[in-house]
This record gives C-alpha cells, structure tokens and sequence, in this order.
C-alpha cells in the first residue's frame, strides 16, 4: 500500500484548517482507497482521533524524516501556507518539509494551495529553489497563479483548482438548530452570523462592527451570533466587539467539528465574515454571504464567485454594512450558486491529480 504525507496547518484548532484536512482525507479516500495518510501535525493526538489517520508531530524531525522516506507522495497544502505576511518562520518551516522530501526521493505536490504574497527577498529566493523542485503545483485561484509568475516558478506543471474544502456537500441544519436553542437563538426573528479575528491589533474595524450590528437589532430585530473559526483568538476578537455594543448579542465558545459548523452556518440568514473559510461554509451551505478582507485570498475567492468585498479591515463602515446585510436580509440573493458546482468540481480535480501522481511509477 501506497503512504502519503500531508504537511499543513493541522493540529492547531483552527476551523478552516481541519475542514481542509478533512476534504483532502474523504475525496483521497474515495480516489484510492488503498493508501495510508499520514499528517505532519502540530496535534497527532487530536489529528488521529478527529480525522482517523496517523499522525506525527511536526517537530519530530526523525519521525518526520522517516515518514518522508517511506512516502510515495507528499502533499503540501492547502491553505495559505507559502507567504511571509503572517509569519516568515512558517514559510520556511513548510519550505523545509518540502525540501527535506526531495532529498528523500520524495515528489511534492502543492494541492490546491494559495500562494503568497512572499516578500521578502531571501524568502523569494528560497521559494524559487524548492518550489521549482516541486512535480505538481496546484493552486486556488488565478491570483496564486500570477505570484508564482511573479517569483519565477514555472518549472513544475500549474493548475488552477480550488479550495479542497469546497468539494464538500452541505450537512443537515438540524445539529445547528440544537446548539443554538442550546444558546437561547429560537425564533423567527433574522440570524445574522459574524465571522471575525483578530488582525495586528487594529480595533477600528471592531467599532464598526459593533456599530453595525446594533443597528441590525434596532431596525430589524437581527439576533447576531458570533462564530468562532479558531477558538481561542476569534472569540477574544468577538469579545472585543461584543463588549462595544449597546444590544444583546451571543459569543458562541466552544471548539466545534467542521460538521457542526457547517450546520450553524446553514441556519444563519446572512454570513459576514473576514475569516475565509466561514464565507467558504456560507456558500457550501447556500447562505448569503458578505465578505470583508483583510488578505488577498478574500478578494482572490470573492471574485470567484463574481463578488466583491464590503471593505476592508483599514476602511470599514457601519452603515454600509448594515445596510448590505439589511439588502440580503430582504432580498436574499446567491447569484453565485452555479458558480459553486464548478468550483466543486475544481476541487475535486486537485484530488484526481493528486492521486495520478501517487500512482505514476517512478
């Protein structure tokens, strides 16, 4: 049987993440499933018992080395692992594991990952060197594309895909309804659901949510739920806006599966959201959504659904989201639902390749 390798950012209770890994495992599984996955985790434990797979931790370099050696195949990705805008010291750490499987003999894939942006120049130049080595790029979207142009990598063959999350189905609303009866939101009255976090400690973007948010309970009745894609910073960053409104709003706190939120977010009536893969849920789950960037990868998904952001973190204004999410709340419009059938299929093809170069001989 054929092991695969899969280096990302896992073990770390981050929502979108884990859903990643998840997608990755279930449409891998169904393509061969004969083959091992092994995750390089920052939480084997919680790896092993929420995905049922191996798993090793990502500091272990001898585990690491030797599950490197023994793997036909290592998929880097996805997510937005290649850039240095959050952390350099992650960069290289992924950089490192992709090296360190070509010195093994390994071939690297990058599936479906979004790319950049890489600014600084050693770390172009380093980026360069080992993603040339790669056997097969895939990206999320066109965006990913040109930035690997623009650092001159065009050895490996390049495909456009997408998110792996969405080759996902929707879930039953129902798991939803019970955590929120759980959390005192029955009724009738608009859900509007917020997706938020933390960003390099910029509060003005909190006022105007909070601003925007009181309006919503004023004029329409809205009932706001935050949503928490990583536990802990996103419900600090939640707190934060919480604590600036005049109404009544609910935090929701605990760690949730990626079923579970999925399931919350097919209850809300309109998504907003900064986290990426809380927008991404949103249209899995049909819901209207409003995104606000803070990273290229918002726009970058945005427009592949033929939107745009409301705003970014630097420019947000209340009324202007207020009144978007009031327009959607009235007139719930998804003009982008048959663009959600091909990106699925996009998704999935990540997967087909990934699996063609598992079983190419060497």
């Amino acid at each position: 049987m054929s092991e695969i390798a899969i280096s990302g950012y896992y073990g770390f209770s981050n929502a979108g993440d884990e859903a990643m890994l998840a997608a990755m495992i279930e449409v891998i599984g169904d393509l061969a499933p004969e083959a091992i996955i092994t995750v390089i985790s920052g939480n084997p434990d919680d790896t092993r018992r929420r995905h049922g797979v191996q798993a090793v931790h990502r500091l272990d370099v001898p585990a690491v080395m030797r599950l490197l050696k023994r793997s036909k195949l290592l998929i880097s990705g996805g997510g937005s692992l290649l850039q240095d805008v959050t952390s350099e010291r992650s960069l290289y750490y992924y950089l490192g594991v992709m090296w360190l499987a070509r010195r093994m003999g390994t071939p690297v894939m990058l599936y479906s990952q979004g790319i950049g942006p890489v600014c600084g120049s050693l770390a172009q130049r380093v980026m360069r060197y080992v993603g040339n080595d790669a056997a097969l790029i895939t990206v999320r979207d066109e965006g990913s594309l040109e930035e690997l142009r623009r650092l001159h990598i065009s050895r490996p063959p390049q495909e456009v895909t997408a998110d792996p999350v969405l080759a996902m189905h929707p879930v039953d609303k129902g798991l939803g309804r019970v955590i929120l009866k759980r959390h005192g939101l029955e009724g009738t009255a608009p859900l509007v659901g917020l997706a938020i976090r933390e960003w390099q400690g910029w509060d003005g973007y909190k006022e105007a949510l909070a601003q925007a948010a009181d309006h919503l309970v004023e004029s329409c009745g809205a009932r706001i739920v935050f949503l928490p894609m990583q536990s802990t910073g996103d419900i600090q960053a939640a707190r934060k806006v919480q604590a600036r409104m005049k109404q009544h709003s609910v935090v929701l706190q605990d760690a949730y599966t990626t079923s579970e939120l999925l399931s919350l977010v097919g209850n809300l009536d309109v998504l907003l959201g900064i986290r990426l893969h809380a927008l991404i849920f949103a249209a899995i789950m049909q819901v209207p959504l409003i995104g606000i960037s803070y990273d290229p990868k918002i726009e970058r998904f945005l427009s592949m659904l033929g939107e745009k952001p409301i705003g970014s973190l630097r420019n947000l204004q209340a009324e202007e989201l207020s009144e978007a999410v009031q327009a959607l709340l009235q007139n719930p419009a998804r003009p982008w639902l048959p663009r959600m059938r091909e990106l699925r299929d996009k998704a999935y093809r990540a997967a087909e390749l990934a699996v063609d170069l598992l079983n190419k001989k060497p």
